[in-house]
């Protein structure tokens, strides 16, 4: 294992690097740290070259002054593989939740750099509209005040931990990594995350309109539900997002939503299958 850190747009991100075969970059949801991916690096190591990163003010990285946007969070993916030296060679990209709109974004955007991309319980939000949001720079200056606030109340390292547990429906949270999720730097990144996650889903609607997905590269859903009831209006939104891509679909049942932790093996077999 060899982890890292690199410096992308002058922000020092967190990256984990472990493994030897083709790469794969794996990229979990909002307010998340690289360290959720464990279970599923362990199977995918002796096969693949993993690459993990945490985006800006999550995991171990760094904050960044500017807030997110669709081609920003594309761009990063590839400008992290290329401060690795792994800039020559096509990757599997697998985005977990609203990663899996940077994911999307990065086949769209570079599809020469693509050989497959895996969604894993990912945003999906088909009715976001194609249009130029309005209010964001006030939205993300309230969320960064807000972060401050509840970091000064010291909310975050009472709460944090909790919080993250009840993403997960069988997904314990590791004792070394429970700092992370109680860090106010980690909360006001989230909180930016959140309040640029409708922006991120129009530019997405934007991008599908203009770019396709790369010719031949294998895509697959997985999607999680607790049961699998047809009446399950997220399994319907999921099987509806592979439709839109042309992808493979996977349910993945009883599961919550942190996929890699609950089904593992499963999401491990997806990637090495898509690469």
């Amino acid at each position: 294992m060899r982890a890292s850190f690199v410096r992308v747009g002058g922000v020092p991100h967190h990256v984990d690097v472990t493994g030897d075969g083709p790469v794969c970059v794996l990229s979990a949801g909002l307010g998340l740290a690289w360290c959720e991916w464990d279970p599923v690096v362990a199977l995918l190591s002796p096969f693949r070259t993993v690459v993990r990163f945490d985006r800006p003010g999550l995991g171990l990285s760094a904050p960044a002054w500017g807030a997110p946007t669709l081609a920003g969070e594309a761009d990063r993916i590839g400008r992290v593989l290329d401060a690795l030296g792994l800039g020559g060679e096509a990757v599997t990209v697998v985005g977990h939740s609203l990663a899996g709109f940077h994911a999307e974004a990065f086949a769209r955007f570079s599809p020469g750099r693509t050989a497959g991309l895996v969604l894993v319980d990912s945003s999906a939000e088909e009715g976001a509209r194609a249009r130029t949001p309005c209010g964001r720079g006030l939205r993300v200056r309230a969320a960064r005040v807000g972060g401050a606030v509840v970091g000064a109340l010291g909310i975050p390292r009472v709460l944090g931990p909790s919080a993250r547990r009840l993403v997960g429906r069988r997904a314990p949270l590791p004792r070394e990594f429970r700092a992370l999720y109680g860090s106010a730097r980690v909360w006001r990144a989230a909180l930016v995350e959140y309040a640029t996650y409708g922006d991120v889903a129009r530019e997405l609607a934007v991008l599908r309109g203009e770019r396709g997905l790369p010719a031949g590269a294998p895509v697959r859903v997985l999607a999680a539900a607790l049961s699998s009831s047809p009446a399950d209006r997220w399994t319907a939104r999921q099987r509806s997002l592979a439709d839109t891509l042309g992808a493979e679909f996977r349910l993945l049942t009883p599961a919550g939503h942190l996929l890699m932790r609950d089904r593992p093996h499963e999401v491990a077999e997806a990637i090495l299958a898509t690469g």
